[in-house]
């Protein structure tokens, strides 16, 4: 498979690839556990990358930067340069509204790429997959300065009150396979706080349900 040869990692086991590049459109053996998994590996990767990278850096702004490196619009991009909109296996109707070229389609079964490696070879093949899919990507101190989504605010107003991370957990799904929504819930359980958020994919579906944490949090703070 061409893919594999882009991928530099020739599978053991090819079923994890074929899963891995199919959408929930498409089938039920669908790419979403690998995502969840690739998305694990990938920020364990990203941060060891820039730990290494960028030592001077304080924790808050290397959660800053790992947070930019793997957002959807980063990883849309990798995946359309590794290929993936030419591999990708979505349903009839994903097909036809152009599923192949959307950015979190492309990004999830990125994800779910890696994490297909690294099931059938472990986290040092993983990872050095990412390090070679972000080699040509620029990571400076001076990305520290971009704006920060909501789920990096988030951890950062939690790890600054010696918190614990938030809780993400997806609590429904709507619509027909090739326009589903995430109904996100986002939970802190040392305050008893718990918003949800809808998306067109997971992440942004948490994306969403951080935000409406964060409108909470400092709705609460004014009182």
């Amino acid at each position: 498979m061409a893919l594999q040869s882009r991928l530099q990692h020739v599978f053991s086991k090819p079923a994890l690839l074929n899963q891995a590049v199919t959408h929930r459109s498409f089938s039920a053996d669908h790419n979403e556990r690998l995502e969840f998994l690739g998305d694990a590996v990938l920020n364990l990767a990203v941060a060891d990358l820039l730990f290494e990278r960028l030592s001077s850096l304080p924790e808050g702004d290397l959660s800053r930067i790992r947070a930019n490196l793997v957002k959807q619009d980063t990883l849309h991009l990798l995946a359309v340069e590794l290929g993936l909109p030419d591999v990708i296996r979505l349903g009839e109707g994903e097909a036809r509204s152009g599923g192949q070229k959307r950015p979190s389609i492309l990004a999830d079964a990125l994800e779910a790429v890696i994490g297909a490696v690294y099931l059938d070879a472990g986290f040092t093949a993983a990872q050095t997959l990412i390090h070679r899919l972000f080699k040509a990507v620029e990571i400076n101190p001076t990305m520290e300065a971009i704006g920060k989504d909501p789920k990096t605010e988030l951890q950062e107003w939690l790890q600054g009150r010696k918190m614990n991370l938030p809780l993400y957990k997806v609590v429904g799904t709507q619509g027909a396979a090739h326009k589903q929504t995430f109904d996100v819930e986002c939970e802190i359980i040392e305050l008893n706080f718990s918003e949800r958020g809808i998306g067109g994919s997971r992440r942004a579906g948490e994306q969403a349900a951080a935000a409406a944490m964060l409108q909470t949090i400092k709705a609460k703070a004014k009182k």
